[in-house]
């Protein structure tokens, strides 16, 4: 038994927020129940076609789901949604707060459907304020929330590589939902989740909007390099790169003591953090490792307690020693195609964790209102209506 077996999620999803939130929930044994529109599904399916016939992001968020294809907008949709409805434990959105209500999928119509559902709304900037009513994507919100322009070097900001906002939304979320499911057992009462990407990505940046709120400015753009401590970011070897962390004064004095360079340790503008971090520029000139291979560099930094990494490629992470000799890699079916995938990064002595399908468009439509009661014909009248 996984502990969320018995838990049937019904989630009108698109994008990544949510679905990231049900791939969790299914990770953990929910059924999860993905609505999707008939004409071509969750558009996060075509992103790119790198995994079968569906995108990167879908085929890595939507792992041991079923496709439910649905039209809210037909006349026909709201019966089906209602008998689904009735048959979860828990409803996710993330439909904009308007659009939620005018298809009758908002927290209070579906409360009267079932009270002691579990809803939770994602929705871009919440249901009021100035912003409400904004499109919301992961980009916009990591420029709107200060991210954007903390992220590069020098004068040149970048977007995150990842999607920050959308993953940060969606681990919340899922952690709203254990807990409201926990607080559903204890009382009997459902709940109603409220969650925006700006509120989730906010939370994420509380440490530099501490750190700006308490100097009077935002920590400069620093590229790969930390912005207050040194040396802590890349250094260019002989073939390749190693990203040192040197947090405190006695690993900067091991590594100038490993460096041959035992002057820099007792250098006034070097001595602390808060000084190596001043005379960044003449630090790093001082730090030469070109002489140097990255092995024989990490191994003598692993030797001295010198906390530092290889710079690798994300071309690189499937076949990581690391991952590889923790068995970390899995195979997971997508539509017309397998993809070599990450187990999920928790293991458990209470549960197993076994890879499941990515679904094609669709693939359960018939299976699931088959359980909700619904004839052969009732099906085929309804996929003739083109409401499924």
């Amino acid at each position: 038994m996984r502990p969320l077996d018995d838990v049937t999620v019904v989630s009108l999803e698109q994008a990544v927020a949510v679905p990231y939130a049900t791939r969790l929930l299914a990770d953990l044994g929910a059924r999860v129940i993905k609505v999707e529109r008939p004409d071509g599904g969750d558009f996060a399916r075509h992103y790119d076609t790198t995994c079968g016939e569906v995108s990167s992001y879908f085929a890595w968020t939507n792992v041991g789901k079923q496709s439910l294809t649905l039209d809210l907008k037909h006349p026909d949709a709201a019966r089906v949604l209602h008998d689904l409805v009735a048959t979860a434990d828990v409803v996710l959105c993330n439909l904009s707060p308007a659009a939620a209500r005018r298809l009758g999928v908002d927290a209070d119509s579906l409360r009267r459907v079932k009270p002691d559902l579990v809803i939770g709304e994602l929705s871009g900037y919440g249901d009021s304020g100035p912003y409400a009513s904004r499109k919301a994507f992961d980009a916009l919100i990591q420029s709107e929330t200060g991210l954007i322009d903390l992220t590069g070097e020098d004068d040149v900001t970048a977007r995150a590589g990842i999607s920050v906002a959308d993953i940060a939304a969606g681990v919340q979320l899922q952690s709203a939902v254990l807990a409201a499911l926990l607080h559903r057992a204890r009382t009997g009462e459902g709940a109603t989740l409220g969650l925006s990407l700006f509120d989730a990505l906010a939370e994420w940046m509380h440490q530099p909007m501490l750190y700006a709120a308490g100097t009077g400015r935002a920590a400069p753009r620093t590229g790969a390099h930390h912005p207050s401590i040194a040396p802590y970011g890349p250094f260019t070897c002989a073939d390749g790169t190693v990203h040192l962390a040197v947090q405190n004064d006695p690993q900067w004095r091991r590594l100038c003591d490993l460096l041959g360079r035992p002057d820099l340790a007792d250098d006034p503008r070097f001595t602390t953090v808060t000084s190596r971090v001043a005379h960044r520029p003449a630090l790093h000139a001082e730090l030469d490792f070109t002489a140097w291979t990255t092995a024989a560099l990490l191994e003598a930094l692993d030797g001295a307690d010198v906390p530092a990494a290889l710079t690798r490629s994300v071309t690189d992470l499937p076949n990581h020693p690391q991952l590889t000799a923790r068995n970390r890699q899995t195979s997971i079916p997508v539509p017309h195609g397998r993809v070599t995938a990450l187990r999920p990064p928790v293991d458990s002595t209470a549960w197993d964790w076994t890879p499941a399908a990515v679904p094609a468009l669709g693939e359960h439509t018939a299976q699931v209102l088959r359980e909700l009661g619904y004839s052969t014909e009732q099906i085929a009248r309804l996929r003739d209506q083109s409401a499924i």
